[in-house]
């Protein structure tokens, strides 16, 4: 079940050095803000890219003992058969895209969808169930949620030729390396294998 949820700010955007003719929407991780990967996006700063950082609403998280934090949606296991928030997950995607329509002037075609850890989920979430055609996703040190959305094939597919990259840890403890494994072997279902990129980073933890 959907926790509870507070309305979250704005999104922080680094804006382009120029004039923005493509975009990046990147989800933080559970508990982050968006404030440090905006940080980060501004020492990359570009002259045509301007890279917009969303806020997760704050709401009660049943794997941190219901503590309220940051939060794109519930989590109530790590364990690859734990229970997982369907609807929280829809609600959180359906935000993204509104995220993604709001941006005049840019054509979705022209945006990178991309996130680490649950921020990562949800990327890839929003990007094979969208009407949107992307511009490509980047995926870090996460998983494809929720299982039994994607047992049966692609919800949408406009964006089949989508170019994904994904990178995970080998030494991650939060999310182990199964995971970004089993969803890379899935994601060669749901979209051409041959625009996939999976790296992994020897000795790197959930980073």
């Amino acid at each position: 079940m959907c926790g509870s949820t507070t309305s979250a700010p704005l999104p922080v955007v680094v804006p382009a050095a120029r004039k923005a003719t493509a975009a990046v929407i990147f989800l933080h991780g559970l508990g982050d803000t968006e404030h440090r990967w905006a940080e980060a996006f501004a020492v990359i700063r570009s002259w045509h890219i301007k890279y917009i950082c969303p806020h997760a609403p704050v709401m009660p998280v049943t794997l941190n003992m219901n503590m309220a934090m940051p939060s794109w949606f519930d989590i109530i296991g790590l364990s690859p058969d734990s229970q997982e928030d369907e609807s929280g997950i829809k609600h959180a995607a359906e935000n993204v895209k509104a995220l993604i329509d709001q941006e005049n002037g840019i054509p979705s075609n022209r945006i990178i969808l991309g996130g680490f850890s649950q921020g990562g989920a949800l990327s890839l979430y929003t990007a094979l169930t969208t009407q949107q055609k992307l511009a490509g996703i980047t995926a870090l040190s996460c998983w494809l949620p929720p299982r039994s959305s994607f047992t049966l094939g692609p919800i949408s597919g406009i964006n089949r030729e989508i170019s994904i990259l994904q990178c995970h840890g080998d030494s991650d403890p939060l999310v182990p390396l199964v995971f970004g494994s089993l969803t890379v072997e899935k994601l060669k279902t749901l979209v051409n294998p041959d625009n996939i990129t999976f790296k992994i980073y020897e000795g790197m933890m959930h980073s």
